[in-house]
Order: structure tokens, then C-alpha cells, then sequence
């Protein structure tokens, strides 16, 4: 039998060798907007989370030394529980960062993880969290781009269960674990990190919200036992019961992996979200904003909205009954017939879209009745590009086409715009931040790499008030 082509030992050593001098500028740049990005989110869902409050609770009923800050709140929890807790904020509101190419949110446990350590047992630099938040997007990503099969042919969910490995990148790096101390800790996740692709067929579950937070907790628990001499597998990830033959059936391409290792960095191809809403439905919010802004589109005249896109939509409109008239924020958030329904009534989708009353706004069911989704079978499986169609009561008929949704590297969000989002979401915190302490918080982020001491200097204004 061959053997197979090394992966777990080059990319530990990636992971441990990385410093912020090796990163390029645009990736330090973009390392601190994903952060700014990921606080702000967390910080909305700190109050508006659904089943958040209940693993901080949980946390504050087991103890332990309180040294970690959960955003949005007062309270201090242990460091796997900060990261558990922030873990549990980071999609709750599903606005978070996203890879268009791999349809992952690769941050949402790598940040998490990374402020807990940092705050627990730093002192840990701008940079060194800069360093830690880039090589976790890195390993996330890679992991993802190297699948030649579809992890969810096999009953797995893929994006918690690849963060995690991310995450576990990040926690590593500032802890300043070795490479085979990372490799340990790589393999001590392969243990804990899972998700069942059943998070998908119950639309009354709250865990499509809150999925991250258990990875991220497993990521700070093994990075920590691996710092305290727990050894794991030679080859976590390549081995013949790793990671690609456990999620994978082995199928997978090294290359994927290695190619510029080091060199170039996929956090420069992250899309922020300018709406809250599962990122597939972006496409078909721009081209109805747009659409809707040209010809005006009253509600009244509209008879039907077609959109054509590829097969992974089909999770954003199926059952299309329940699609319809979604039973809970995070299920109406992965609704492609409630998304273009608020957009096409109100010219826009934010925050509140997804509030208790707004799930159950009779105008915004009767228009979701009339979305409808046609799979185009030649289009790649993951694309999200969306053609979007809409004919009018009158016999009109408006089209457009949108291949890169706003957000993504090809069409980007400002950095104003990306502050604006950040000013928005700290408004609904548990502690509501006020317009002058979330001003500061972005201006020390975006300076992040300025920093000494990231637990001391910027994890006490997270907690709001």
C-alpha cells in the first residue's frame, strides 16, 4: 500500500512557524476586518441569540476561575467556557464571515478559541492574534478545498466540523506550541469535532445558531492538553482512519493543501455579509434591492419570483413549505422565500427582518408563497451566483444576473460600510454598546497589530455597558 503523501507534519509546521512578519499586508488587513466583523456579530447575538443564554448560563453554573470575557455581558467564565459560550454567538445571528469557495465560515471558531486563550493566558500581542486568526482561516479553508467528496453525502454537516480544525490552528499558535504539539492538538480534535448533517431536516432546532460553540471549546481543550504533553496521531489528517477517511472516504487532493503554503493566504478571499442571512441567499437579496430599486416592484404587482441557481440552494428552499413560513429566526435566515420576500417589501434585509414579529408579518408569508427555485444542473454544485427573475401582475418581466454577491473579494464591502455593520450590531448587545465605546473598539481593532497585551488592552470594552 502506498503511502500517503504528507500532510499533518507540514501543515503543523505551517502553523507553528507563522509569524506577523511572514504575513502579507493584505492578509493582516483583512485578519483584523474578520475580526472586527466577528465581535460585532457576537456582540448582536449576545442579545439576540437564539438558545445562546443557555450555554452562558450553563457555564456560570459550573464555575471555575473567571478569566474570560463573553462578549455583550458582565460575566466571566472559565477559558474553554469563554470559548464555548463566544463559540455559541459567533452564527447565531448567521452574519458572520464567510468562503464563498468552500461555503464555510472558517473564523467563527478560530476567533472565539483565540480570544480565550489570549485573554487567559497572555500576555498574547495584536500581533500574535493577527498571526493566530490568519494560519486558523488558512487550515479551515485548505481542509475544505482539498475534499473531492461531499463530506454531506455521508451524513455530516461540513462547516463546524472544519472550523474546528481551524480553530484548534489558532488556539495552538498562540499558546506557541511546537509542530508536533500541533499535530497532537490536531488530533485531539479529530476526536471531539462532529456535526450530523440532521442539523439541516429539523427546522425547529436552534442548533444551526449555536453549532460553533462546540468546536470551539474543543479546540481550546486540545491545544491546551497537547501544551501539557498529550500526544496524538502521527497523521491526524492523511492517516488510513484520519481525518479524510473518517468525513471523506478518502478522497481528497494533497495539492490542495500545499500549493503555496505559506505563501498566499485564504483569508484575503473571505466575503463579509452585508445582510444577516445564510450567505447562498446574498445573490438573490442584491438582484431584488437592485431590481426593486430600478422598477419600484410594489408587492401588489408582483405575481412571482423565480430564482435559478445551483444545487447547494436547494437547502435555502426545501421543504419548500416550511421555507415558507419559517418557525424560528436562524430556520428563516436559511430561507431563500422569506429573505427575497422582506427584501422585495421593505427594499432591504437587516437585523430586525428576523425579529418575532417579523416571522410572522402576513405581507412577507403571502410574497414568500410566491418564490420559487430552479436548479441549474450545469452550474457548479456550490455556486451561489444567483440569476433572479421577476414578473409583474401587469406582464412584465425584469432579470438579473449577480455572480458575486456583495461582499465578496470581486465586489467587497468598504471598510466604512464593514464599521457601519460593527456600529449596528454592538446597538443590540446584552449591555448595549454606545456609538463612542464601539467607535473605540473599532479604531483599536483596526490597529490591532499596535497592541501589547490584547487581553488587558481590548477584551474588558467587549463586554459592553
Amino acid at each position: 500500500m502506498t503511502a500517503p503523501q504528507p500532510l499533518s507534519a507540514p501543515l503543523s509546521e505551517f502553523v507553528a512557524g507563522t509569524r506577523y512578519e511572514d504575513l502579507p499586508a493584505q492578509t493582516i488587513h483583512m485578519a483584523k476586518r474578520c475580526l472586527l466583523d466577528a465581535i460585532g456579530v457576537s456582540l448582536a447575538a449576545s442579545g439576540l441569540g437564539e438558545g445562546c443564554r443557555a450555554f452562558i448560563d450553563l457555564a456560570m453554573e459550573q464555575g471555575g476561575r473567571p478569566t474570560c470575557t463573553v462578549f455583550g455581558m458582565d460575566q466571566r467564565v472559565p477559558v474553554e467556557a469563554a470559548a464555548f459560550c463566544n463559540g455559541a454567538l459567533a452564527h447565531a445571528m448567521d452574519y458572520e464571515d464567510a468562503h464563498d469557495g468552500t461555503l464555510l465560515h472558517p473564523n467563527a471558531q478560530s476567533i472565539p478559541a483565540a480570544l480565550a486563550i489570549a485573554e487567559a493566558l497572555g500576555p498574547a500581542t495584536g500581533r500574535d492574534l493577527i498571526s493566530a486568526i490568519a494560519v486558523g482561516c488558512e487550515v479551515a479553508v485548505r481542509m475544505g478545498l482539498a475534499l473531492r467528496a461531499s463530506m454531506s453525502d455521508y451524513g455530516w454537516y461540513p462547516p463546524p466540523i472544519l472550523a474546528a480544525f481551524g480553530a484548534t490552528a489558532a488556539a495552538s499558535r498562540l499558546l506557541h506550541l511546537g509542530a508536533r504539539q500541533t499535530r497532537d492538538a490536531l488530533s485531539l480534535t479529530l476526536c471531539q469535532a462532529t456535526c450530523s448533517g440532521e442539523i439541516k431536516y429539523s427546522p425547529d432546532s436552534v442548533m444551526r445558531a449555536v453549532r460553533d460553540a462546540f468546536g470551539a471549546r474543543a479546540a481550546v481543550t486540545s491545544a491546551l492538553l497537547a501544551a501539557r504533553g498529550v500526544t496524538g496521531f502521527d497523521l491526524p489528517l492523511e492517516g488510513q482512519a484520519g481525518f479524510f477517511a473518517m468525513f471523506a472516504r478518502g478522497a481528497y487532493e494533497p495539492s490542495a493543501i500545499l500549493r503555496d503554503l505559506g505563501r498566499s493566504f485564504e483569508i484575503d478571499n473571505i466575503s463579509l455579509k452585508p445582510w444577516p442571512s445564510c450567505r447562498g441567499t446574498h445573490a438573490a437579496i442584491q438582484g431584488i434591492v437592485e431590481l426593486r430599486a430600478e422598477h419600484g416592484l410594489p408587492s401588489t404587482d408582483v405575481q412571482r419570483i423565480e430564482l435559478h441557481g445551483g444545487r447547494i440552494l436547494r437547502m435555502l428552499d426545501e421543504p419548500l413549505a416550511t421555507k415558507r413560513h419559517p418557525a424560528t429566526a436562524i430556520d428563516a435566515k436559511f430561507s431563500l422565500p422569506f429573505v427575497c420576500a422582506s427584501a422585495l417589501i421593505h427594499g432591504r434585509v437587516t437585523i430586525d427582518s428576523f425579529s418575532a414579529a417579523a416571522l410572522q408579518a402576513p405581507e412577507t408569508l403571502r410574497i414568500a408563497q410566491k418564490v420559487s427555485l430552479v436548479v441549474d444542473q450545469d452550474l457548479p454544485e456550490n455556486s451561489i451566483g444567483t440569476k433572479i427573475v421577476i414578473a409583474t401582475c401587469r406582464g412584465t418581466r425584469h432579470e438579473l444576473d449577480v455572480s458575486f454577491p456583495l461582499g465578496h473579494p470581486r465586489n467587497p464591502m468598504t471598510e466604512d460600510a464593514s464599521i457601519g455593520k460593527f456600529m449596528d450590531c454592538a446597538r443590540y448587545a446584552a449591555n448595549p454598546t454606545d456609538e463612542s465605546l464601539a467607535r473605540r473598539i473599532s479604531e483599536i481593532v483596526l490597529r490591532l497589530e499596535l497592541l501589547e497585551d490584547v487581553g488587558s488592552q481590548l477584551m474588558p470594552l467587549l463586554r459592553g455597558g
